[in-house]
């Protein structure tokens, strides 16, 4: 979830801010920037308190932070331009670096946790075209790399972890790992849906790649909606946002509407409901679409920056 309405006057950050992120509970906030630190506010009310700077860690821009569920306590991930994803963790008022993974060859440029019933796992994305899934497991960390995309990962985004149209069980047996499923966009064009294999121990790919984008895709987002479709948006530098959607009955048949932009589109996130959705483009504008009852989206909102 990114701040949106929470301004920060004086960030202390001495470089462009990448990324700004709400916790859970909407009362910290993380920032990273090109300075190569992440900050930590406290968030009270319209004002905020730095209470931490974590420095001294990337050797490079950092892109993106991240932070886990809280069932798993006061976990925050970043990524960035030296390839590297750090773990850090709370304990006793003081931040600690848990864990440094540094097998990609090139930035890592996002970093995604699954929804907390599929268990501590974190997808990231990287320019050397793999994609790794850290998992925290028996009290250490565990890793799984695989080759994604040609030319490149953008972006990764983790399907809600019950499967639209089924019966939510409150109470999943023992090793039950919920929906293991994500989405990755690349630099090929194309959007890619990997699915967790317990044969195999590993990620593979569910079905062919979704093609029709005629540039670079530069997110994806998976709507958390657990109703009777499945959502997915992908925004590309193609001027388009394309919006897949697949039913319970056919969960392998993904169809795809077209939304027209005046300018690349970078960014596509969805409402915490799962209903509304978000586009950035280049052209510093924000639009919000939704479906209406016929089934097309409507643009029903433009914030101009």
């Amino acid at each position: 979830m990114t701040a949106g309405a929470q301004v920060i006057a004086n960030s202390g950050h001495d470089d462009m801010i990448h990324d700004a992120v709400l916790d859970y509970y909407g009362r910290r906030l993380a920032t990273c920037s090109s300075d190569r630190t992440i900050k930590i506010f406290e968030i009270e009310g319209e004002s905020q308190r730095l209470i931490e700077t974590l420095k001294g860690t990337h050797d490079g821009a950092v892109w993106c932070v991240a932070w886990a569920h809280p069932k798993y306590g006061n976990i925050l991930a970043s990524a960035g331009y030296d390839g590297k994803v750090l773990i850090w963790r709370e304990q006793a008022g003081s931040w600690q670096r848990i864990f440094d993974f540094a097998l990609h060859k090139a930035s890592v440029n996002i970093v995604s946790w699954s929804p907390h019933e599929a268990g501590c796992l974190l997808a990231c994305a990287s320019s050397d075209g793999n994609v790794s899934v850290l998992e925290f497991k028996d009290n250490s960390w565990e890793h799984k790399i695989f080759h994604a995309h040609g030319l490149g990962v953008n972006s990764v985004s983790w399907a809600p972890a019950t499967t639209p149209g089924s019966i939510v069980s409150s109470n999943p047996g023992p090793g039950s790992t919920g929906n293991r499923r994500f989405v990755t966009g690349g630099s090929d064009n194309l959007l890619k849906i990997w699915t967790f294999d317990p044969a195999t121990n590993g990620y593979k790919l569910e079905r062919e790649p979704l093609t029709g984008h005629t540039d670079w895709v530069r997110d994806v987002a998976w709507s958390s909606t657990v109703l009777q479709k499945s959502y997915i948006a992908s925004a590309s530098q193609d001027k388009t946002v394309r919006i897949w959607t697949s039913d319970a009955a056919n969960p392998g048949e993904w169809k795809c509407k077209v939304l027209n932009f005046d300018a690349a589109v970078w960014r596509v996130s969805w409402s915490l409901s799962g209903n509304v959705l978000a586009a950035s483009s280049d052209n510093n504008k924000v639009t919000l679409w939704k479906e209406n009852l016929k089934g097309e989206w409507e643009n029903v909102k433009t914030i101009e920056e």
